[in-house]
């Protein structure tokens, strides 16, 4: 049997402009540039490591040329937080999120400038939906 693992550490995520990606995720996601890594990035090849406010959250920027993507990164919130993320999403995206019913769970479906897929799901189904 394996050893037991303690959480995801990092996601890589491939952008073909890593500054403007980093202001999107920023404004859209609220993750900010980890200053301890930072110096990661001075190679252009390296990561920009850009995470939320506690740590639980980190993504790895590598700027690469597009690929086709076969991941998507799911985020998981409460049923409060979900109807402020479809909120929130609305204003920010060119278009609104994609909202699924899974029976259940409730799931916003976008993807960031560079075609990354990225859901947020809750299992709260006792949340007024609001379909776009």
């Amino acid at each position: 049997m394996p050893p037991s693992l303690s959480r995801i550490d990092h996601i890589h995520v491939f952008v073909t402009d890593r500054t403007a990606a980093e202001r999107w995720y920023q404004q859209v996601l609220g993750l900010e540039r980890v200053a301890a890594l930072a110096f990661w990035a001075d190679d252009p090849k390296g990561p920009l490591i850009i995470a939320d406010g506690t740590g639980a959250i980190c993504l790895s920027l590598f700027e690469r040329a597009p690929i086709n993507v076969r991941s998507t990164i799911a985020l998981g919130v409460s049923g409060h937080q979900f109807c402020q993320w479809q909120n929130w999403l609305s204003q920010q995206l060119p278009l609104p999120p994609r909202i699924e019913d899974h029976q259940v769970a409730w799931s916003l479906y976008f993807n960031d400038p560079d075609s990354n897929p990225f859901e947020i799901t809750t299992y709260d189904r006792d949340i007024p939906i609001r379909s776009e």
